[in-house]
């Protein structure tokens, strides 16, 4: 039996909203209505998505994987709804841009914002994934552009690298390695530092260290991210290691960069999908983040 959209919307205002009233409110229809779309949601599935627990209703465990493709869905109909609009209202030029999150304030906001001021009827939209997920997310999502750090695996869509950054060393202005222009791997690990994941390239730079010269780190705080670590590097907690577009954007405005040596370096692309050709607007906002990133990397 097909899946009907009025039940897949029943399923995730539940799932949103914790019950079958935050639902109803949120969909302006009865609790009877939305109970009779779940059930009429489990009949098209064959497999239950909720069970009771007491007088509350839970996902079962067929339910929190079948939710996971449900948001995708309707997810893909809510920007197609929105781009309808936007085509109604006359707004033709708009671009869909997949970004690695804690890039975003430094790389990618301000030239996007530069080609929107030159073309008063564009629009966008950015859509952020962790670096970890990101040879998952796009193979999964519809973009025009993305940027990303690499490498990356191949898939549906040409990677065109554009930028090289060299690793720093991010810490508080007090921190005693401050004073130094260059901060070597024993400066580092004579001290306490903020790690970073260890599957991240920043981890996996250290790690190729700390085995090629016999030696361990001095972990005093472990982040699962590299805002966070410079966030904790801005507090003195100690040093890291980071990429300094991450750190630009981390929000912290007293912390100190240092070239770090042995150098490591990040490598940027470009990701266009190869099931649609490269439009006028694409290659323009591509053009000012490869300009400004340029730019950037100069200063460091």
């Amino acid at each position: 039996m097909p899946l009907t959209q009025r039940s897949l919307e029943a399923f995730r205002a539940f799932v949103e909203t914790g019950s079958i009233v935050g639902a109803s409110d949120r969909l302006l229809r009865s609790p009877a209505q939305v109970s009779r779309l779940l059930s009429t949601l489990e009949n098209e599935l064959g497999f239950s998505v909720l069970t009771k627990h007491g007088r509350r209703l839970r996902l079962t465990r067929e339910g929190k994987e079948f939710y996971a493709e449900t948001e995708r869905v309707m997810q893909a109909l809510d920007d197609a709804e929105r781009r309808a609009d936007q085509i109604r209202q006359g707004r033709k030029e708009h671009l869909r841009i997949l970004v690695a999150p804690f890039i975003s304030h430094a790389v990618i906001n301000k030239s996007l914002a530069r080609v929107m001021e030159r073309r008063p009827e564009m629009t966008a939209q950015i859509d952020a994934r962790v670096r970890l997920d990101i040879d998952l997310w796009v193979g999964r999502e519809t973009f025009d552009l993305g940027v990303a750090p690499l490498p990356i695996k191949a898939g549906a869509f040409e990677v065109e690298p554009f930028l090289e950054l060299p690793m720093m060393v991010a810490m508080h202005p007090n921190h005693p390695l401050a004073a130094r222009k260059l901060v070597t791997f024993e400066d580092f690990i004579a001290r306490p530092i903020v790690s970073t994941h260890a599957r991240s390239l920043l981890g996996q730079h250290l790690e190729s260290l700390c085995k090629r010269y016999g030696k361990r780190l001095d972990v005093r705080v472990e982040a699962r991210n590299g805002v966070i670590a410079c966030q904790m590097a801005g507090l003195n907690l100690g040093c890291c290691l980071t990429d300094p577009f991450v750190a630009l954007s981390s929000g912290v405005d007293s912390l100190v960069l240092r070239h770090f040596e042995p150098q490591g370096l990040l490598r940027y692309g470009f990701l266009y999908p190869s099931w649609s050709s490269r439009t006028e607007i694409v290659e323009e906002v591509a053009e000012e983040i490869r300009q400004s990133t340029s730019a950037l990397a100069a200063t460091l």
